[in-house]
C-alpha cells in the first residue's frame, strides 16, 4: 500500500529546479509519483514503504542540490532564515555596487578624472568593490549553478552564474592582461557583474515577501488552532498542550476563549462565534448535547464539552489539510509549463552561444565587446523564474481565498476543470430545498382523512426517508395516534408496504401503484411530490409533500445563469412536481423520475452530449453522480467537511457558493494565463533584444544590468498579479 510523504524543499528558484527535484525523486525505487511546488516549497511523494524510506527520499533531494526540511514550524523557520540571508546579502551587495557604478561611470561623467588618475587605478578600485559581491554574495548562485550543471539540468542559477562570471572574468583579464584582446575591446564590466547579482537578489527578496503573502490563508487557519486546553482531571482543571487532549476528555471553555477541539456540550450554556465555518457573524447558541467545533470562539458563557474529534481529525485540521493539498497539487496547465521549462534553459544557452558567435563573425567593431555584451544579456534576461511561479502562486492565492469563502478544493486540478464547466446539474432535495419535506395536501377517497393518515404513518414510521418523515410528522402534529406496521417491505425509489391491523397498506410514488395495478385519478397533486396510499388494493388517498426551497436558491440560480451556464435539476420526483419546483427557482431543464442508482447515468448522458458537467449534491446519497461528473461539488457543513466523493466542498451549505466557486476558478485561470503570457511573451520579446535585434537600426545593445532588472521585475509582476485574487468578492 502506497504512502504519501510531504517534505519541505529549500533552495528552489525556478521551474528547472522543480523539474530536477521531481526527476531525482522519481528515480528512487518504490516512488510511484512525485509532485514539487515552487510556491509552497514542498514535495508530495507517493511511495511503497517496503522499497524506500523517508531518509532515502530526503537524501535524494539533498543530492539534487537542495535542502530537505520537515513541514510545519521548522519549515517556517528555514524560510525566515533564508529571507534573513537574502536581506543581509542584498544590503552588502547594494553597499558595494552603488559606489562601484559611480566609480565606473565617473570618467564618463567627469572627463577630467581621466587625467587625475590612471585607468588602471580605476580598474583596481572597481575590482576591490566587485570581488566581494561576485565571490561572497554570489556564492549562492555558484553553489546552486554548479549543482544544476552537475545534474545536467541548468536553471536560473546557471544563467546568473554564467552571466555574472563572464562579466567578472572578462574584466579581470582586461585589467591585468589587456593585450590578450583585440585593440579597443579590453573594456571593464565589473559594475555589470555586481549589479546583475544585486538586482537578482533584490527581485528574489521582493518575490519571497510576495510569496509569503500567498500562503496567508493557511496562516490564518493555523492561527485559529488553540495551543492549550483546560481538561478536567477528577476535581481539578489542568491546562495541557492541545496535542495531549484525548477522545472523551472533558474540556472546560471560559468566556472569550477559543474552543480547542471538536466535541459535544455536557455542561453549561453559551453562544459561540462560528463565523470561521459559516461565514455568519451572528453567534450560535450552544446547550447540552449540541456540537462545538475547534477554532470557534466562545462568547459569554462557560461550558464543559466532551472531546469527540482530536488532532488531525478535527474539522479545522481537515480544512487546513485540504487547502494545503490543493495548493500543492498541479493542474494540467502547470504540467504543460513544466515540459516547456525542461527545454527552455538549454535552449537559452544555445541562443547565447549562437549570439556570441554571430556577433564575433559578422558584427561591427569592436566585435568581441559587442559579442560579449549581447551573450551576457541573453543569459541574464532569460532566467525562467516567472515561468515557475506563474501557476503555483495563482493556485495558492485562489484556493486560499476560496477557503475564506467556505469553498474547499481537494486539488488544484479541480480549479482548472471547474473553470471550463458549461452545465451545472443540481440535485433537488437538500440542495435546492431544505431537505425537510412537509405534508401540504391530503385528499382521501372513501375513508376519513385521519384514518388514512394513521395507516400511512404506521407504515412509514420505520423509514428514514424524508417523505416518510414528513408523513409521520404530520400525523404527530395533528395528534393522530398510530401503531407501527408489521411485515414492512420497502423498495428504493418506489414505495413501502406493510400490514396495519390486518389491512395491507401500500404507500408510494405513481409508478409504484401503477405497477401494482391500482387505478389512479387523472388530476395530479398541487405541487410538491405526490404520494399515493392504497389499502387492500384500493386507492385510499393522495398526499402532496413539498420540500421548502432554501432561502438563497433563486439568487443562486440567477448567479449561475449570469455566468452563462446551463442549469439542470435532477430529482426522483414526478415530472409535474419537479417542474413546479424548477419554475419557482428559474430552471428550464428538468430531469425527473430518476432513481438514486440512475443519477450517475444521467450525468454521463449529458457528458456524451459534449457537456462539461458540474454535479451538486449532498455528498452522501449522490456519491456516484458526484464521482461521475467532471467536477463534483458536495454541499457539506462546517462539522462534516470530510465528504470523499466531492472534488469541491461547500462547507457552509450555501448554494451561492457554487457560483462563487465557478467564478473564482475562472478568475484564477485567467490570472494564470496572464502570468504565462507575461512570462513567455517577455522572454520571446527580450531575448532577441538582448541578442542585439535593435542594433542595426538604433545602434544600441541591451545593457546586462538592465537585463537583470527586467528579469527580476518579471517574477515580481507574476506574483503580484496572482495576489490580486485575494480581492475576489462573493458572487451575489
Amino acid at each position: 500500500m502506497t504512502r504519501t510523504l510531504e517534505v519541505g524543499v529549500q533552495g528552489m528558484t525556478c521551474a528547472a529546479c522543480v523539474a530536477r527535484v521531481e526527476r531525482a525523486l522519481k528515480k528512487q525505487p518504490g516512488v510511484t509519483a512525485a509532485s514539487v511546488n515552487l510556491s509552497t516549497e514542498r514535495a508530495s511523494i507517493q511511495y511503497e514503504p517496503g522499497q524506500t524510506s523517508r531518509e532515502r527520499l530526503e537524501g535524494a533531494i539533498v543530492d539534487a542540490g537542495y535542502t530537505a526540511v520537515d513541514l510545519g514550524e521548522s519549515q517556517a523557520q528555514a524560510r525566515e532564515r533564508e529571507h534573513a540571508e537574502l536581506r543581509r546579502d542584498l544590503v552588502l551587495a547594494a553597499a558595494l555596487s552603488v559606489p562601484l557604478v559611480i566609480v565606473a561611470m565617473g570618467p564618463m561623467l567627469i572627463p577630467s578624472l581621466h587625467h587625475a588618475l590612471p585607468h588602471r587605478a580605476f580598474g583596481l578600485v572597481e575590482l576591490a568593490l566587485a570581488a566581494p559581491v561576485q565571490l561572497w554574495v554570489g556564492r549562492r548562485f555558484y553553489r546552486q549553478g554548479l549543482s544544476e550543471l552537475r545534474h545536467k539540468s541548468p536553471g536560473m542559477n546557471t544563467l546568473v552564474m554564467l552571466g555574472s562570471s563572464a562579466a567578472f572574468g572578462y574584466s579581470l583579464v582586461a585589467l591585468f592582461a589587456p593585450r590578450v584582446f583585440p585593440a579597443g575591446t579590453a573594456h571593464l564590466y565589473f559594475e555589470a557583474a555586481a549589479v546583475i547579482i544585486t538586482l537578482v537578489l533584490f527581485g528574489k527578496l521582493l518575490e519571497a515577501r510576495a510569496k509569503g503573502r500567498t500562503s496567508a490563508a493557511i496562516t490564518k487557519l493555523m492561527q485559529l488552532q488553540a495551543k492549550t486546553a483546560r481538561v478536567l482531571r477528577g476535581d481539578d482543571v489542568v491546562e495541557v498542550p492541545i496535542d495531549r487532549v484525548a477522545l472523551g476528555d472533558r474540556v472546560q471553555v471560559r468566556p472569550g476563549e477559543r474552543v480547542p477541539t471538536d466535541g459535544v456540550l455536557v455542561e453549561g450554556q453559551s453562544w459561540v462565534d462560528e463565523s470561521m465555518l459559516t461565514g455568519e457573524p451572528v453567534p450560535v447558541e450552544k446547550t447540552t448535547g449540541t456540537e462545538v467545533v475547534g477554532g470557534t470562539v466562545n462568547q459569554n458563557g462557560s461550558f464543559v464539552f466532551s472531546a469527540t474529534r482530536v488532532g488531525a481529525h478535527t474539522a479545522l485540521a481537515q480544512i487546513i489539510r485540504m487547502v494545503e493539498a490543493a495548493q500543492a497539487s498541479k493542474p494540467e496547465i502547470q504540467r504543460v509549463a513544466d515540459r516547456i521549462a525542461a527545454v527552455f534553459v538549454p535552449a537559452v544557452l544555445l541562443v547565447a552561444l549562437a549570439t556570441f558567435g554571430l556577433w564575433l563573425l559578422f558584427g561591427p567593431e569592436p566585435r568581441l565587446s559587442h559579442a560579449f555584451v549581447a551573450a551576457v544579456s541573453v543569459l541574464v534576461v532569460a532566467c525562467p523564474c516567472a515561468m515557475g511561479l506563474a501557476t503555483p502562486t495563482a493556485i495558492m492565492v485562489g484556493t486560499g481565498r476560496a477557503a475564506e469563502l467556505g469553498i474547499l478544493f481537494r486539488e488544484g486540478s479541480a480549479l482548472e476543470t471547474l473553470s471550463h464547466a458549461d452545465c451545472v446539474v443540481l440535485d433537488k432535495t437538500g440542495t435546492l430545498t431544505q431537505g425537510r419535506p412537509e405534508l401540504t395536501q391530503l385528499a382521501a377517497f372513501g375513508r376519513p382523512e385521519a384514518e388514512v393518515l394513521t395507516l400511512a404513518a404506521a407504515v412509514e414510521d420505520a423509514s428514514e426517508h424524508p417523505i416518510a418523515r414528513a408523513i409521520v410528522g404530520a400525523a404527530k402534529q395533528r395528534g393522530v395516534a398510530f401503531d407501527r406496521a408489521t411485515e414492512v417491505q420497502a423498495e428504493a425509489g418506489f414505495g413501502v408496504q406493510g400490514r396495519v391491523g390486518g389491512a395491507l397498506v401500500q404507500v408510494g410514488a405513481e409508478r409504484y401503484l401503477r405497477r401494482l395495478g391500482i387505478e389512479l385519478p387523472e388530476a395530479p397533486g398541487e405541487g410538491g411530490t405526490t404520494v399515493y396510499v392504497a389499502v387492500d388494493g384500493k386507492l385510499a388517498a393522495r398526499l402532496s409533500v413539498a420540500d421548502p426551497l432554501k432561502a438563497d436558491s433563486v439568487a443562486a440560480i440567477r448567479a449561475l445563469r449570469d455566468l452563462e451556464l446551463e442549469v439542470a435539476m435532477l430529482t426522483g420526483d414526478g415530472r409535474a412536481a419537479a417542474e413546479a419546483v424548477a419554475k419557482r427557482v428559474g430552471i428550464e431543464r428538468v430531469i425527473a423520475e430518476v432513481l438514486p442508482a440512475g443519477k450517475a447515468a444521467e450525468v454521463e448522458r449529458l457528458q456524451q452530449e459534449g457537456r462539461r458537467v458540474v454535479f451538486v449534491g449532498d455528498g452522501i446519497n449522490d456519491a456516484p453522480a458526484l464521482a461521475r461528473a467532471d467536477v463534483g461539488i458536495a454541499i457539506g457543513t462546517g462539522t462534516d467537511i470530510a465528504i470523499e466523493a466531492g472534488d469541491v466542498i461547500l462547507m457552509r451549505g450555501d448554494l451561492l457558493g457554487v457560483a462563487r466557486a465557478i467564478a473564482l476558478s475562472r478568475r484564477t485561470l485567467a490570472v494564470i494565463r496572464r502570468n504565462f503570457f507575461w512570462a513567455y511573451a517577455y522572454n520571446v520579446a527580450l531575448i532577441p533584444l538582448a541578442a542585439g535585434a535593435l542594433y542595426p537600426v538604433f545602434k544600441v545593445l541591451l545593457n546586462p544590468m538592465l537585463a537583470a532588472l527586467a528579469m527580476s521585475l518579471s517574477s515580481v509582476f507574476v506574483v503580484t498579479n496572482s495576489l490580486r485574487l485575494k480581492k475576489f468578492e462573493r458572487a451575489r
